[in-house]
């Protein structure tokens, strides 16, 4: 398997200024006596003081662009430098077993957006369970006793090119993307990448259409292995439509000034999750517990929604995206992944898709 570079989130160290410009607010750090942000312990002064001189590794699948967002805040905030591994689940969660199988598994941290691959972790013994402080309690947000946690609710929708589909004329519905007019000017992701294609999968088949990827392929859209790649040839125009994460659209628009916007189906956002843990081979012990720490805090999951993604704690706000507030979970206009209904028709989900593009 190629080697993945390591690539170091850029951040300003310190508390204060986010270093990034989707983070619209500062937090209110106080290092008198430990960690203390927004007013909750991160950490005590035993930890804080031994994980400021670490540098935390992060193996993640959460977006490229959104992850460099987070650290940037968390290293801003905490004055902890992260590094960090982004790929595709399926090929990171390769990496991980190769390296522990080895012995020589580097992360600190892991952040992995496949229910059963988190669960094939903690059977293998890759997961050091570790419970963070904000959420203890919490039973919902903590699986297999502790042995992982939920990180972040992703929202994937589509998105559309606003220099070759005019807002007025946008499509609507998951339907509108099955129409002629968009035939070749698609683009997808394979419909096996991890948790975003397990979702998506399952919500077509319940909510939409069982035939709608036979119907899809008839129209030959671009099947890309990433969702960065996706999204960068719908920005360059190369695609009129595409599917998306709302918090990945965010960002580009935010920061890049994309032509691109994103829609809220009439049948509605799929929400899946992403599952965060400590290795049980972490170096950097005391930086990984204030991450983890950091991360399922209340000020750690406003970044997210500030990103563009939905908390997974009941006491923050619905992210706003592109200046727009998104619907409350809940509502008719959310359809959320049960995790463990990964596992229950993941496989099958896929067949299907499959079956339908041939590949």
């Amino acid at each position: 398997m190629a080697a993945l570079a390591l690539v170091t989130s850029l951040a300003a160290c310190g508390g204060g200024g986010s270093g990034s410009a989707v983070i619209s607010d500062d937090a209110k750090v106080d290092t008198t006596n430990g960690l203390v942000v927004d007013g909750e312990v991160i950490a005590d002064q035993t930890t804080y003081d031994a994980a400021k001189k670490q540098t935390l590794t992060l193996y993640t699948s959460y977006q490229e662009a959104n992850q460099k967002a987070f650290n940037a805040a968390f290293t801003a905030d905490t004055g902890i430098k992260v590094e960090f591994v982004r790929d595709v689940t399926n090929k990171l969660s390769e990496r991980v077993r190769s390296e522990a199988g080895a012995g020589k598994l580097a992360a600190d941290v892991i952040i992995t957006s496949d229910f059963a691959v988190a669960d094939d972790f903690n059977k293998e013994g890759i997961w050091e369970p570790y419970t963070a402080a904000p959420v203890k309690g919490q039973d919902d947000l903590l699986l297999d006793g502790g042995a992982f946690t939920k990180f972040a609710n992703v929202a994937v929708t589509f998105a559309f090119n606003t220099q070759q589909v005019p807002k007025e004329s946008a499509p609507t519905s998951w339907k509108d993307l099955l129409k002629p007019e968009y035939a070749g000017k698609i683009g997808i992701t394979t419909g096996t990448a991890g948790g975003s294609s397990i979702a998506l999968n399952r919500f077509i088949q319940e909510k939409v259409d069982p035939d709608y990827w036979t119907k899809m392929a008839a129209l030959r859209p671009k099947i890309f292995d990433s969702g960065g790649e996706r999204q960068q040839a719908l920005a360059r125009g190369e695609l009129a439509v595409a599917t998306a994460g709302t918090a990945a659209v965010n960002v580009a628009v935010v920061k890049d000034q994309a032509p691109i916007d994103y829609v809220v189906p009439k049948e509605g956002l799929v929400l899946f999750s992403f599952f965060i843990g400590k290795s049980a081979t972490a170096k950097n012990t005391e930086a990984a517990k204030v991450f983890l720490n950091y991360a399922l805090s209340k000020r750690g999951q406003k970044v997210i929604t500030q990103v563009g993604d939905y908390s997974v704690r009941a006491d923050v706000d619905p992210p706003v995206a592109v200046g727009r507030k998104l619907p409350a979970l809940g509502s008719d206009q959310v359809w959320v992944m049960p995790a463990e209904g990964e596992v229950e028709h993941g496989k099958a989900d896929a067949a299907i898709w499959k079956a339908a593009f041939g590949r």
